[in-house]
């Protein structure tokens, strides 16, 4: 049995304990063992996860450089956060066949338009900027990510820079996993199948993908559609999860997190860029208690890894990455 499949096999499992257990956390053994903190620490991890292999599929199989990924997880957060908070009543009204489940199929329902609002903003700007390489890629996306957090910013339907508050607190640890596991499913199995290799050809090479007839532009489009609508996905369930978002929260700072996520994963490694979004997320919460001294014990810790492996946790080795879709390194 391959790795994909038993990612999907977990995911479907995750996905079952938590629609067995909605509603009754306290059958949810062992989760009603875990403490709140954990708890809370296991699902911000699990939201970082998919935003770092949502982001990796455009900076490390695709060979692009966005810095505009905390923008379509604005949208992604906002969007599903006003279906369920400022429409939930009309919404559950057009739900009542789902009796009990309503809220539920609610839930699912906002998720999956924050994602494909999302996916519509990396079209929007993915279709005239990924034209456009290296340098001049970072600036732009960096660009359009500042937009979409003005533009909601100066939106009073959505809070403005008050924000949108009273969330359903809908988001729980197995949902979050869930999704995090069909993302790493999703991501893998397109970059590892015969339409996913114009990925891999593009970041190797793009000009000697041109000249084999590869519409690099087309790829390029294709990856930044599909990681903003997973980035979405994150941005509601985080917003689910928070039961308050800000626009303050979608900052540039937020997309250079999730760079950093992939980068000492290792470009184009899903395995390592899941091992450094868990990582890092622990450890940004270990060193709390540093307070003023935090913020630079964690940069010196990132400056050591990139010093004795600037290649990533995982980038290009075997073992463990092997076994994982994306296959580590130069999958």
């Amino acid at each position: 049995m391959g790795a994909r499949s038993l990612v999907l096999i977990a995911a479907l499992a995750v996905g079952l304990v938590s629609f067995c257990f909605t509603g009754h956390p306290e059958a949810a053994w062992p989760l009603a063992q875990i403490d709140d903190y954990l708890l809370n620490i296991l699902i911000l991890a699990g939201i970082n996860v998919i935003l770092a292999v949502s982001l990796n599929i455009v900076n490390g199989h695709t060979g692009q450089f966005s810095l505009g990924h905390a923008g379509f997880m604005a949208v992604g957060a906002y969007g599903s956060a006003a279906l369920t908070q400022l429409n939930g009543k009309a919404c559950l009204a057009s739900l009542s066949f789902l009796g009990s489940a309503a809220p539920l199929g609610l839930f699912v329902l906002s998720l999956l338009v924050g994602g494909l609002l999302a996916a519509l903003a990396g079209l929007a700007v993915g279709l005239p900027s990924l034209r456009l390489k290296g340098d001049y890629l970072a600036i732009v996306t960096l660009g359009f990510g500042e937009i979409i957090r003005v533009m909601i910013q100066n939106t009073e339907s959505l809070g403005g820079a008050r924000g949108l508050a009273g969330i359903p607190n809908h988001t729980t640890l197995g949902w979050t996993w869930l999704v995090s596991l069909i993302s790493i499913y999703c991501v893998g199995s397109l970059v590892n199948s015969t339409y996913g290799r114009g990925f891999l050809a593009v970041r190797d090479d793009e000009i000697a993908a041109e000249a084999m007839g590869i519409n690099t532009t087309r790829y390029k489009v294709t990856a930044f559609v599909v990681g903003a609508f997973f980035a979405g996905l994150a941005g509601g369930l985080y917003a689910h999860f928070i039961g308050y978002v800000t626009p303050e929260g979608f900052s540039f700072l937020k997309s250079v997190d999730v760079v950093v996520m992939v980068i000492l994963g290792g470009m184009g490694s899903t395995a390592g860029v899941t091992v450094a979004a868990i990582g890092l997320t622990f450890l940004n919460e270990a060193l709390r208690e540093a307070e003023q001294y935090r913020m630079v014990a964690f940069a010196l810790l990132l400056i050591i890894l990139m010093i004795t492996r600037p290649q990533g946790l995982l980038g290009g080795l075997g073992g463990l990455a092997r076994w994982l879709p994306g296959k580590g390194g130069k999958s």
